[in-house]
C-alpha cells in the first residue's frame, strides 16, 4: 500500500516538472511570436503539448487514491473503519483549503507593483513558477514521506482460523 502510494506521489512529482517546462515553453513561444499583450491570442502549439502531464496526473492519482482508500480502510480497527474512510475524504478537503491558501499567498506576494504569477493575461503570468514551486514541495513531501514509512509497520491481519 505504501509503495503504490509513493508510486503516484513520484508520479505527480513528475507531471508537476513537466506542466511546468511545458509552460515554459508556451511562454517562450508567446514571446517569440510577440503575443505577450494579447492575451486573447491563440497560442501556436499543439494542444498534445499537454497530454504527457494530464496522462501522468491520472496514473498519479489511481496510485494514490486506490493506495489510500486501501491504507485507511486495512490499517485502521475494525471498529473504526467509517471513520477511517471519512478520513481518507477529509485529506482531499484539508488539500484543497490548503491549496487555496497557497494561491491567495502567492496572488497578493507576487501581484505587489507588477504581474501576479496568476495574472488574467497569461501570457504575463507565471503558471511555470508556480509550478516550480509545487515541484519542490512535492520534493520535500515525498522525501518526508519516504523517511515516515519506513517507521511503519503494518497491522496485523487476523487470520480466519475456524474450521470449515
Amino acid at each position: 500500500m505504501l509503495q503504490r502510494i509513493g508510486t503516484g506521489m513520484a508520479l505527480s512529482l513528475v507531471s508537476t516538472v513537466i506542466a511546468a517546462l511545458v509552460e515554459m515553453k508556451r511562454l517562450k513561444t508567446a514571446r517569440e511570436f510577440g503575443l505577450v499583450d494579447q492575451p486573447n491570442a491563440r497560442i501556436p502549439m499543439s494542444l498534445w503539448w499537454l497530454v504527457p502531464q494530464y496522462v501522468l496526473f491520472g496514473v498519479a492519482d489511481v496510485f494514490t487514491m486506490v493506495g489510500l482508500q486501501e491504507f485507511f480502510y486495512d490499517q485502521v480497527p475494525d471498529a473504526l473503519r467509517s471513520l477511517g474512510l471519512a478520513l481518507y475524504l477529509s485529506i482531499f478537503g484539508i488539500g484543497s483549503f490548503i491549496s487555496g491558501f497557497l494561491i491567495s499567498v502567492i496572488n497578493k506576494t507576487t501581484g505587489g507593483g507588477g504581474e501576479s504569477w496568476f495574472s488574467n493575461n497569461l501570457n504575463r503570468a507565471h503558471l511555470d513558477y508556480f509550478y516550480w514551486l509545487l515541484a519542490g514541495l512535492s520534493t520535500m513531501e515525498l522525501l518526508l514521506y519516504g523517511f515516515f514509512t519506513r517507521a511503519y509497520a503494518y497491522k496485523k491481519k487476523q487470520e480466519d482460523t475456524a474450521v470449515m
